[in-house]
């Protein structure tokens, strides 16, 4: 189905009826995994599809619904530990350029680490391919990312959006010529294996001190809510893996590790992302900090994976410089 052609009735209908479950007066998207399409619906109703790069064979994928938690241009690519274990060469972090593999635009979404972004593979586009995101191919991403705003509803299903649509075989933007997937070489048909159910992310825990707090830096990360989401997200994970542990000497004794950890944090941040106290009010020293600050709290997010991952295994990692 060519982008921006009228759908079958039936599939009208069934983005329609997703569309008004999850939306109010805004645009929304559906995502399906077995049409390997993503959905755009306008305010005004109407809808345009989309190919789209899922996970690979045994790779979780989301289900559901969620929302577009932050929109990023020329987004910095930060492999996932899970990532940087199976393939240990990954870098730390790959700046934006033709060698990002989210491309030039990423939508952030509420489930960890899962965004819908763009590519610099764009033969993977419609296939299972991905670590759990979902690709677009360039001109497409751009135009979701124009029309999606931060809070728009996203809905992730499993099976068809419409009846009668075609597989993807061939891509097909809508600013640029049809590109065909490479063929396969042909093997005995396996049957398909089950989409595994990712654990659902951690809800935000506030930070308690917020109501104190006076340091310029701390009070920053409290009032900002994109920097107060990032920060309640990694409490949120601590918070989860400790209700999980039954023994309280080994909850005692996680709890502290992850209190060093969250101390090592404060005083990187304090090296880092430094201002005086009474400046922050200059719209360029706040932005700065701010900036600073994103990153440094998106890096943390990964430090806390990584560290409860480590005291799951029942090992202790040594302390980042």
């Amino acid at each position: 189905m060519a982008i921006g052609a009228p759908m079958a009735p039936a599939a009208a209908r069934s983005v329609a009826q997703a569309a008004e479950e999850i939306a109010g007066d805004g645009p929304s998207i559906a995502i399906s995994l077995a049409d390997r399409r993503l959905y755009l619906t306008g305010a005004d109703g109407t809808t345009r599809s989309f190919p789209v790069a899922i996970g690979r064979p045994g790779v979780p994928i989301p289900l559901g619904d969620s929302t577009i938690m932050r929109k990023r241009r020329d987004p910095t690519w930060r492999p996932t530990a899970n990532q940087r274990r199976e393939k240990p060469s990954l870098p730390r972090a790959v700046p934006p350029g033709p060698n990002n593999p989210l491309g030039r635009f990423a939508l952030d979404l509420g489930w960890a680490a899962i965004a819908i972004h763009g590519t610099n593979d764009p033969d993977s586009v419609g296939r299972q391919a991905s670590g759990g995101c979902f690709r677009m191919l360039p001109a497409d991403i751009e135009t979701v990312f124009a029309a999606a705003e931060v809070g728009t509803p996203v809905r992730v299903v499993r099976g068809s959006l419409g009846e009668g649509m075609p597989k993807p075989t061939a891509i097909q933007s809508a600013r640029t010529l049809p590109v065909a997937v490479k063929a396969m070489p042909q093997t005995a048909q396996q049957p398909p294996k089950p989409l595994a159910i990712p654990e659902p992310p951690p809800q935000p825990v506030p930070d308690p001190r917020c109501p104190t707090v006076t340091a310029p830096l701390r009070r920053m990360i409290c009032d900002e809510p994109a920097l107060a989401l990032l920060d309640g997200r990694a409490r949120g994970a601590q918070e989860r893996f400790l209700a999980g542990i039954a023994d309280p000497a080994a909850r005692a004794a996680a709890a502290y590790d992850l209190i060093q950890e969250e101390r090592r944090f404060h005083e990187r941040i304090a090296a880092l992302c430094w201002i005086r106290s009474g400046t922050e009010g200059d719209p360029d020293i706040a932005a700065s900090a701010r900036s600073c600050l994103t990153t440094a709290l998106d890096r943390r997010l990964d430090d806390v994976s990584e560290r409860i991952a480590a005291l799951r295994g029942g090992a202790r990692m040594a302390a980042r410089p």
